[in-house]
Formats: structure tokens, C-alpha cells, sequence
């Protein structure tokens, strides 16, 4: 952690909603006249997509059926924690991106499936965002989670995850039901001891639930709408947490224990925008005193 140099770390799997808890934190930015530097998880994989092939048909053939891009040898923690520590300590760093489709491969001038060169980041940010799948890794190698000031899992219950990312890369990615199952249990391995893990070290859950039957998401035709979903929000740390305020600010939400608290899922947007702009504004203010 940096005073000087904050750090807010968004982790979660592959069709979380970890993309749209960016964009409410980009309106918090934009709001409040926060300068950030944004970096993507997928960034710092440790393969393009042509290599990832090459490798997973590798391990297969070795007898691994459980690696994948949830994997933490599939990733690059350790540059990702240096990229951590560098810009706690100096405000500086570098990063890449990854290029997922046509529409980003025209954008970059590079092909899909394959990585930009590192490229330092802007001057004088007023903090490090970072959206992905391991923001809050600790293991034996690294321990990201130490370097970040603010981290946030997203967090569906399993079968909504399934059916969002089933229909996220079959409408985006033109993948086969039977192709996203494929990987869905290859991740499982690594979800259980990679990704679950992360959620005890943030500081703040938001686990989006259901209230519409989502028994097979194999079959599921609509993603579940935030109107037909709860969200459940858990404080690692409830102190100084204005609970009453929360509630009267956001119509038909409760507590159900002394650190969590249920909303709407259509209030999702606001009940971020009502808890993290003090503490993005508090992490700026500290960091300029500092």
C-alpha cells in the first residue's frame, strides 16, 4: 500500500461483471476529477492466444486437464506485482493490452489474439486502477493483495457467472455452447484454488444473486436482468461504514449480518456510486497530503 501512490484492485473471474464495475468507477472518475491510469488483467497473460493453444494442447497431452487462463502459471503475477510495488513507490510503471477482437485489433493496428508492446503509463496520475482476474493473488511467489489500498471482488453466484459468460462469448466471441462448457470445466481447478481465494483477502464483496430460476445455465436463454437479481455486499472491515445512510439512500435494501448489506440489483450503480466516491476521495486527498 501506498499513501502517496493508492492502488483500487477489481478482481473476478471471466463473466463476473467486473467490465461494468469499471465503467460506474470511470463515472466516478470522470465526476470527480480523478486522473487514473487503467490496467487490464488480461494484460499480463503469459501467452497470446496462438501460444495458449500451443500450451494447453501441451499440458493435455502431459495429462494437465486443468490449466487455464485462471491459472497462475498462465499469468505474469510476478510483473504484475512489480507494476504494483513500482507505481506505489514512484507513481510510475508500464503495461500492454491484450487484443480481444477486430473492433480492438483496428483500434491498436495489431491482430487479434496478441499483445501491444509495453508502453509506460501517463504522468502524474492520482491513481492505479486495475480490472481483472488476479488482483488480490497471495501465494508462495507474490502477494498482490498487500500492494493494493482498495480491493473490490465481483462475485455471482456460480450459475449466473455461467450464464453471463456463456452469452457473453457466444454473442461476442462466436463460441459454441459446447466450446464455452469445454472451458468452463477446465477452469474449475483453478477457479477452486486461484480465483475463490482472492475473495477472503478484499475488502469489499458484491455477489450479484438471482431470483429467477437459473438451474441449468446451459440452457438458460436470458441473462438474469439486474431487476430480477439481489446483490449482496459484504465489508471485510464494517467500521466507519454509515450503514443507516446507505439504507435510507437506497429504497428496499437490509442487513443481514453486521458486516453485509442487500440491495436491489437495479440499485447496484448507485449503492457503488455511494460507497466508493468517499473512498476514492479520501485515497486523493491523502495521497496529495502525502
Amino acid at each position: 500500500m501506498s499513501k502517496k501512490h493508492p492502488i483500487i484492485s477489481v478482481t473476478g473471474s471471466s463473466g463476473a461483471g467486473t467490465t461494468t464495475v469499471k465503467s460506474t468507477f470511470d463515472q466516478i472518475f470522470r465526476r470527480e476529477g480523478v486522473n487514473t491510469v487503467s490496467i487490464e488483467g488480461d494484460a499480463f497473460h503469459r501467452y497470446d492466444r496462438a501460444a495458449m493453444k500451443a500450451e494447453l494442447e501441451a499440458r493435455k497431452t502431459a495429462g494437465d486437464e486443468t490449466f487455464s487462463h485462471f491459472s497462475y502459471d498462465a499469468n505474469e503475477l510476478a510483473k504484475l506485482e512489480e507494476v504494483f510495488r513500482t507505481y506505489g513507490q514512484t507513481g510510475k510503471g508500464q503495461t500492454r493490452h491484450y487484443i480481444h477482437d477486430d473492433e480492438e485489433a483496428a483500434r491498436y493496428g495489431s491482430s487479434p489474439g496478441t499483445f501491444t508492446d509495453w508502453a509506460p503509463f501517463e504522468e502524474k496520475s492520482d491513481l492505479l486502477f486495475y480490472e481483472g482476474l488476479h488482483g488480490a493473488v497471495v501465494n508462495n511467489d507474490v502477494d498482490l493483495a498487500a500492494h493494493a489500498d482498495l480491493k473490490i471482488g465481483v462475485v455471482p453466484v456460480i450459475n449466473l457467472e455461467w450464464i453471463q459468460k456463456i452469452h457473453r462469448d457466444k454473442d461476442k466471441r462466436g463460441y459454441t455452447t459446447e466450446a464455452v462448457t469445454d472451458t468452463i470445466l477446465r477452469r474449475m481447478h483453478a477457479y477452486v484454488h486461484c480465483i475463490c481465494p482472492q475473495f477472503s483477502e478484499t475488502d469489499i464483496n458484491f455477489q450479484r444473486v438471482p431470483v429467477v430460476d437459473t438451474s441449468n445455465p446451459f440452457t438458460a436463454r436470458w441473462i438474469p436482468t439486474a431487476d430480477e437479481s439481489l446483490v449482496v455486499i459484504r465489508f471485510k472491515n464494517p467500521r466507519g461504514i454509515d450503514f443507516p445512510y446507505l439504507m435510507s439512500m437506497i429504497h428496499d435494501s437490509w442487513m443481514t449480518r453486521a458486516n453485509s448489506l442487500v440491495v436491489p440489483g437495479g440499485k447496484m450503480d448507485l449503492a457503488m456510486q455511494l460507497i466508493f466516491t468517499p473512498m476514492i476521495l479520501r485515497l486523493v486527498s491523502e495521497s496529495k497530503r502525502a
